[in-house]
Protein backbone atom coordinates (compact mmCIF):
# COMPACT_ATOMS: atom_id res chain seq x y z
CA UNK A 1 0.00 0.00 0.00
CA UNK A 2 1.27 3.37 -0.96
CA UNK A 3 2.04 5.78 1.73
CA UNK A 4 0.73 9.32 1.73
CA UNK A 5 2.47 12.28 0.67
CA UNK A 6 4.53 13.87 3.52
CA UNK A 7 3.04 17.12 2.83
CA UNK A 8 0.71 18.45 0.78
CA UNK A 9 0.55 20.88 -2.12
CA UNK A 10 0.19 24.16 -1.13
CA UNK A 11 -0.62 27.68 -3.31
CA UNK A 12 1.55 31.13 -2.72
CA UNK A 13 4.33 33.24 -4.08
CA UNK A 14 6.51 31.71 -6.80
CA UNK A 15 9.92 32.32 -4.19
CA UNK A 16 7.99 30.43 -1.47
CA UNK A 17 7.02 27.56 -3.34
CA UNK A 18 10.24 27.13 -4.63
CA UNK A 19 12.19 27.63 -1.59
CA UNK A 20 9.79 25.71 0.02
CA UNK A 21 10.38 22.61 -2.87
CA UNK A 22 14.63 22.99 -2.89
CA UNK A 23 14.44 22.21 0.85
CA UNK A 24 12.01 19.97 1.20
CA UNK A 25 10.65 22.23 3.95
CA UNK A 26 7.02 22.51 4.80
CA UNK A 27 4.66 25.47 4.05
CA UNK A 28 4.57 28.33 6.43
CA UNK A 29 1.34 28.26 8.10
CA UNK A 30 -1.08 30.87 6.31
CA UNK A 31 -1.81 34.47 8.16
CA UNK A 32 -4.02 35.64 10.45
CA UNK A 33 -4.82 38.89 8.61
CA UNK A 34 -2.68 41.68 7.02
CA UNK A 35 -3.23 44.26 10.08
CA UNK A 36 -2.23 41.16 12.42
CA UNK A 37 1.18 41.12 10.91
CA UNK A 38 1.41 44.77 10.62
CA UNK A 39 0.51 45.04 14.14
CA UNK A 40 3.71 42.76 14.96
CA UNK A 41 6.09 45.13 12.71
CA UNK A 42 5.12 48.11 13.57
CA UNK A 43 6.87 50.03 16.02
CA UNK A 44 5.15 53.27 17.54
CA UNK A 45 7.20 55.30 15.79
CA UNK A 46 6.15 53.70 12.63
CA UNK A 47 2.73 53.35 13.45
CA UNK A 48 2.56 57.05 14.27
CA UNK A 49 4.49 58.31 10.56
CA UNK A 50 1.71 55.84 8.84
CA UNK A 51 -1.27 56.94 10.43
CA UNK A 52 0.13 60.57 9.74
CA UNK A 53 0.60 59.33 5.90
CA UNK A 54 -3.24 58.09 5.90
CA UNK A 55 -4.61 61.01 7.74
CA UNK A 56 -2.99 63.81 5.79
CA UNK A 57 -4.60 65.68 3.67
CA UNK A 58 -2.34 67.03 0.75
CA UNK A 59 -2.63 70.45 -1.10
CA UNK A 60 -4.27 69.71 -4.42
CA UNK A 61 -1.31 69.14 -7.22
CA UNK A 62 -0.59 71.33 -10.20
CA UNK A 63 -2.89 69.79 -13.23
CA UNK A 64 -0.23 67.59 -15.18
CA UNK A 65 -0.67 67.21 -19.27
CA UNK A 66 -1.16 63.43 -19.42
CA UNK A 67 -1.40 63.17 -23.51
CA UNK A 68 0.80 59.47 -23.09
CA UNK A 69 -0.80 58.94 -19.98
CA UNK A 70 1.49 56.56 -18.02
CA UNK A 71 3.33 55.03 -20.62
CA UNK A 72 6.76 56.81 -19.58
CA UNK A 73 6.11 55.16 -16.63
CA UNK A 74 5.74 52.00 -17.89
CA UNK A 75 8.16 51.90 -20.42
CA UNK A 76 10.87 53.00 -17.20
CA UNK A 77 9.33 49.57 -15.05
CA UNK A 78 9.34 47.31 -18.10
CA UNK A 79 13.24 48.83 -18.64
CA UNK A 80 14.02 48.40 -15.42
CA UNK A 81 12.45 45.00 -14.90
CA UNK A 82 14.42 43.38 -18.18
CA UNK A 83 17.47 44.67 -17.13
CA UNK A 84 17.76 42.88 -13.87
CA UNK A 85 16.24 40.15 -15.39
CA UNK A 86 18.55 39.80 -18.02
CA UNK A 87 21.79 40.52 -15.29
CA UNK A 88 20.09 37.17 -13.61
CA UNK A 89 20.27 34.93 -17.13
CA UNK A 90 23.68 36.53 -17.85
CA UNK A 91 25.18 35.85 -14.75
CA UNK A 92 28.40 34.43 -15.44
CA UNK A 93 28.51 32.23 -12.08
CA UNK A 94 24.60 30.85 -13.06
CA UNK A 95 26.25 30.50 -16.92
CA UNK A 96 29.44 29.26 -16.92
CA UNK A 97 30.21 26.04 -18.98
CA UNK A 98 33.01 23.66 -17.11
CA UNK A 99 36.26 23.60 -18.31
CA UNK A 100 37.43 20.20 -16.66
CA UNK A 101 39.73 17.43 -17.63
CA UNK A 102 39.46 15.27 -20.62
CA UNK A 103 39.57 12.49 -18.53
CA UNK A 104 35.54 11.47 -17.54
CA UNK A 105 37.07 9.84 -14.23
CA UNK A 106 38.69 12.60 -12.95
CA UNK A 107 36.30 14.86 -14.01
CA UNK A 108 33.70 14.54 -10.69
CA UNK A 109 37.26 15.39 -8.64
CA UNK A 110 38.17 18.45 -10.20
CA UNK A 111 34.63 20.09 -10.41
CA UNK A 112 34.16 19.31 -6.26
CA UNK A 113 37.67 21.04 -5.84
CA UNK A 114 36.99 23.82 -7.72
CA UNK A 115 32.73 24.54 -6.00
CA UNK A 116 32.57 26.36 -3.26
CA UNK A 117 29.31 27.89 -2.62
CA UNK A 118 31.18 30.96 -1.09
CA UNK A 119 30.96 31.81 -5.22
CA UNK A 120 27.31 31.75 -5.59
CA UNK A 121 25.96 33.21 -2.05
CA UNK A 122 28.54 36.55 -3.33
CA UNK A 123 26.72 36.46 -6.25
CA UNK A 124 23.19 35.84 -4.94
CA UNK A 125 23.73 39.28 -2.35
CA UNK A 126 25.50 40.89 -5.29
CA UNK A 127 22.49 40.36 -7.56
CA UNK A 128 20.03 41.02 -4.31
CA UNK A 129 21.69 44.19 -3.82
CA UNK A 130 21.67 44.94 -7.66
CA UNK A 131 17.33 44.58 -7.20
CA UNK A 132 17.36 46.80 -3.88
CA UNK A 133 19.08 49.82 -5.53
CA UNK A 134 17.27 49.66 -9.20
CA UNK A 135 13.49 48.94 -7.32
CA UNK A 136 14.08 51.24 -4.95
CA UNK A 137 15.38 54.23 -7.47
CA UNK A 138 11.87 53.02 -9.68
CA UNK A 139 9.94 53.30 -6.34
CA UNK A 140 10.89 56.55 -5.56
CA UNK A 141 10.15 57.73 -9.03
CA UNK A 142 6.60 56.72 -9.20
CA UNK A 143 6.08 57.96 -6.09
CA UNK A 144 7.36 61.36 -7.04
CA UNK A 145 5.06 61.07 -10.40
CA UNK A 146 1.55 60.17 -8.42
CA UNK A 147 2.94 63.36 -6.01
CA UNK A 148 1.75 65.44 -9.15
CA UNK A 149 -1.76 64.02 -9.77
CA UNK A 150 -4.60 64.49 -7.11
CA UNK A 151 -4.75 64.67 -3.63
CA UNK A 152 -5.76 61.17 -2.79
CA UNK A 153 -2.87 59.77 -5.11
CA UNK A 154 -0.31 61.93 -3.47
CA UNK A 155 -1.48 60.47 -0.39
CA UNK A 156 -0.92 57.03 -1.50
CA UNK A 157 2.68 58.16 -2.36
CA UNK A 158 3.31 59.45 1.04
CA UNK A 159 1.93 56.01 2.39
CA UNK A 160 3.89 53.56 0.09
CA UNK A 161 7.10 55.75 1.22
CA UNK A 162 6.53 54.95 4.88
CA UNK A 163 5.76 51.40 4.27
CA UNK A 164 8.91 51.30 2.35
CA UNK A 165 10.96 52.45 5.06
CA UNK A 166 8.96 50.88 7.61
CA UNK A 167 8.82 47.29 6.25
CA UNK A 168 12.64 47.65 4.34
CA UNK A 169 14.45 46.24 7.45
CA UNK A 170 11.90 43.02 7.63
CA UNK A 171 12.32 42.65 3.82
CA UNK A 172 16.09 42.21 4.12
CA UNK A 173 15.85 40.13 6.62
CA UNK A 174 13.79 37.78 5.48
CA UNK A 175 15.45 38.02 1.74
CA UNK A 176 18.68 37.97 3.49
CA UNK A 177 17.70 34.46 4.79
CA UNK A 178 17.78 33.07 1.10
CA UNK A 179 21.23 32.51 0.01
CA UNK A 180 21.57 30.36 3.46
CA UNK A 181 18.77 28.49 2.16
CA UNK A 182 20.03 27.81 -1.02
CA UNK A 183 23.59 26.52 0.48
CA UNK A 184 21.51 23.64 2.05
CA UNK A 185 20.02 22.81 -1.82
CA UNK A 186 23.61 23.31 -2.91
CA UNK A 187 25.39 20.64 -0.26
CA UNK A 188 22.69 18.26 -1.07
CA UNK A 189 22.89 18.28 -4.66
CA UNK A 190 26.40 17.43 -4.39
CA UNK A 191 26.07 14.92 -1.52
CA UNK A 192 23.52 12.83 -3.59
CA UNK A 193 25.52 12.69 -6.78
CA UNK A 194 28.70 11.99 -4.66
CA UNK A 195 26.86 8.74 -3.82
CA UNK A 196 25.60 8.13 -6.79
CA UNK A 197 29.18 8.52 -8.86
CA UNK A 198 30.37 5.85 -6.02
CA UNK A 199 27.49 3.53 -7.03
CA UNK A 200 28.23 3.47 -10.42
CA UNK A 201 31.52 3.04 -10.41
CA UNK A 202 31.19 0.19 -8.01
CA UNK A 203 29.02 -1.30 -11.07
CA UNK A 204 31.02 -0.75 -13.54
CA UNK A 205 28.28 1.94 -14.77
CA UNK A 206 29.03 5.04 -17.53
CA UNK A 207 30.03 8.30 -15.44
CA UNK A 208 28.58 11.14 -16.15
CA UNK A 209 29.58 13.53 -13.11
CA UNK A 210 28.84 17.23 -12.62
CA UNK A 211 25.29 17.51 -13.27
CA UNK A 212 24.34 18.66 -10.02
CA UNK A 213 26.12 21.88 -10.55
CA UNK A 214 24.14 22.46 -13.82
CA UNK A 215 20.79 21.75 -11.35
CA UNK A 216 22.01 24.10 -8.76
CA UNK A 217 22.42 26.60 -10.92
CA UNK A 218 18.97 26.47 -12.91
CA UNK A 219 17.44 26.56 -9.63
CA UNK A 220 19.21 29.68 -7.87
CA UNK A 221 18.49 31.16 -11.34
CA UNK A 222 14.77 30.48 -10.92
CA UNK A 223 14.87 31.74 -7.32
CA UNK A 224 16.35 34.68 -8.15
CA UNK A 225 14.24 35.51 -10.82
CA UNK A 226 11.29 34.66 -8.07
CA UNK A 227 12.50 37.46 -5.64
CA UNK A 228 12.62 40.21 -8.35
CA UNK A 229 8.51 39.28 -8.73
CA UNK A 230 8.64 39.58 -5.12
CA UNK A 231 10.08 42.98 -5.12
CA UNK A 232 8.38 44.27 -7.72
CA UNK A 233 5.23 44.05 -6.88
CA UNK A 234 5.15 47.59 -5.13
CA UNK A 235 6.12 48.81 -8.17
CA UNK A 236 3.43 47.09 -9.78
CA UNK A 237 1.05 48.64 -7.48
CA UNK A 238 2.33 52.58 -8.19
CA UNK A 239 2.11 51.63 -11.61
CA UNK A 240 -1.49 50.83 -11.59
CA UNK A 241 -2.21 53.66 -9.73
CA UNK A 242 -0.76 56.03 -11.83
CA UNK A 243 -2.61 54.17 -14.84
CA UNK A 244 -5.81 54.79 -12.99
CA UNK A 245 -5.27 58.44 -11.71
Amino acid sequence: MSQEPRRTGFSGPTLVRLLARLTDADAPPPATSLSGQLSQWLGWPDAIALSAALKSAPAAAPTVARACGATAEEQECARVRAALADAIAGDNALTARRRGPARPSALAEAVDAQVDYAIYRHRYVSQQQAMETAIGALRGRLRAALSTRAPDMARLAMVDAVMERVLGAREQSVLGSVPALLEGHFQRLRQAETAALAEARAAAAPVAPGAWLAVFRKDMQSVLLAELEIRFQPVEGLLAALRGS
